[in-house]
């Protein structure tokens, strides 16, 4: 059985209120104008990458189709916006049998984006389709931020597994949702049990510094938590003296103890020091673990290091530095009636500086070389060209209200790893840079 089907144990009875105010007014105020039913197209993506990163990462798809499946207008939620005075009695009526009875397609989880992307088209009537902005974004630039910084990470361990240990560093639903875009990300297992129970990630954690603390000696806790848990555990020695710690457990567990792991002090020294103490009292087979405010670049200094493993927390769960994606939802296309049949009219934001916008409906492609490598992200409007027409990105989520995109989680983790191998080796760089690929713009007569 799928546990994602179970439903978070911490659960809100609706996503409707995960929005902001001017969504509902706008709403009131198209109702009253008779252009609440035109057709139109709203599109996510960003302007520009993270400073200095090189791709972004799609992650949180299935969260949004979870959300807009969820978003109703309960009795409870229209009593609040009833009592606040939000919006008036007859948009009350309306919300009180909203459906999102649109279409959705987007980037499938687990891809690549660039300037540009866009990263999720919603099209229906203008009312149905624009109160889905704020949770939209909450969930894309959140999840994305994090499955960025993952990968990043991820391309710094190379073939050692990563294990996410953030939980107690952001929100407790932050931690859930951050830790499913980790695994998006390329991260092996999670600390937090309500991620392990909404989304079968593989949960791994043994003990604190509070556990040995607790004991009369280190021996008595190790020998404690080898009794309850077997010699293959993960016993944690940098409580007091690391050296004698590593020989205690050791001598407690034997030669087939699991792992050890050191959270403090010079990492690439100290893991050096244990692999020889650790060979030399027989336990050559014995892993060493290593966390302590780990990001990327820490990861990559300890690449030749003797480390089998690393948990990373804080860095992670905040994006690294970048904790969103700047992703926004705009009016692209609408119709120029409420006739279902009107043509779709390209629109956009004219401003100054730089949030201009372009308008139409559009699809995405890359265009790769001889060698299936990426060399451009092609984005259009009208009609794709034939030798594009094979390498198309956006996928159908949703068809007519109804969810068609669901798909299990290790798909995306899975296509997120082929994703990155398509790019150019430059991708793996953890230097400051330009995004790996240039965007291209074709443009075509209609929306």
């Amino acid at each position: 059985m799928d546990t994602a089907d179970l439903g978070l144990p911490v659960d809100v009875p609706s996503t409707a209120l995960f929005t902001d105010r001017y969504e509902l007014t706008m709403l009131q105020a198209a109702l009253r104008a008779g252009t609440a039913d035109r057709r139109s197209v709203f599109e996510v993506f960003t302007r520009r990458l993270p400073e200095g990163r090189r791709y972004g990462v799609v992650a949180g798809t299935g969260r949004v189709l979870d959300a807009v499946e969820n978003f109703r207008f309960d009795g409870g939620v229209l009593d609040f916006l009833s009592q606040q005075r939000i919006v008036d009695e007859s948009t009350l009526a309306w919300l009180a049998d909203y459906r999102f009875r649109g279409d959705i397609w987007g980037y499938p989880e687990g891809e690549v984006y660039f300037p540009g992307s866009p990263i999720m088209r919603v099209e229906g009537t203008f009312a149905e389709a624009v109160l889905l902005e704020t949770v939209i974004l909450s969930i894309l630039n959140h999840d994305s931020a994090v499955a960025a910084a993952a990968s990043r990470m991820s391309i710094a361990a190379g073939d050692r597994p990563l294990i996410e240990m953030g939980a107690r560093r952001t929100h407790e639903l932050a931690a859930v949702a951050a830790a499913r875009a980790a695994y998006v990300g390329g991260f092996a297992t999670t600390s937090d049990l309500a991620a392990g129970f909404r989304y079968n990630i593989p949960t791994v954690g043994t003990s604190a510094h509070a556990f040995t603390l607790l004991h009369d000696s280190e021996r008595d806790a190790f020998t404690a938590q080898v009794r309850a848990h077997g010699s293959d555990t993960t016993l944690l020695v940098d409580t007091y003296d690391v050296a004698e710690a590593v020989r205690t457990a050791v001598e407690v567990a034997g030669q087939d103890l699991g792992a050890v792991r050191i959270d403090s002090g010079d990492l690439l020294l100290l893991a050096h020091r244990v692999r020889q103490q650790l060979d030399e009292l027989g336990a050559k087979g014995t892993k060493i673990v290593v966390t302590s405010d780990l990001d990327e670049y820490a990861i990559a200094s300890l690449a030749a290091a003797p480390v089998d493993a690393y948990g990373v927390g804080t860095q992670l769960v905040t994006g690294s530095g970048h904790p969103t994606c700047s992703m926004v939802y705009k009016l692209v296309a609408r119709a120029g009636s409420d006739d279902r049949d009107a043509p779709l009219l390209p629109v956009a934001k004219k401003s100054m500086g730089a949030k201009s916008s372009l308008g139409g409906r559009k699809w995405a492609a890359r265009q790769v070389d001889e060698h299936g490598v990426a060399e451009a992200e092609v984005i259009g409007t009208g009609e794709v060209p034939r030798e594009l027409a094979g390498h198309q990105l956006l996928v159908e989520l949703v068809r007519g209200g109804e969810i068609v995109g669901r798909e299990p989680l290790d798909a995306a983790r899975d296509r997120h790893t082929a994703a990155r191998a398509g790019l150019p080796l430059s991708a793996t760089q953890l230097s400051r840079g330009e995004a790996v690929i240039p965007t291209e713009y074709l443009s075509a007569r209609g929306a």
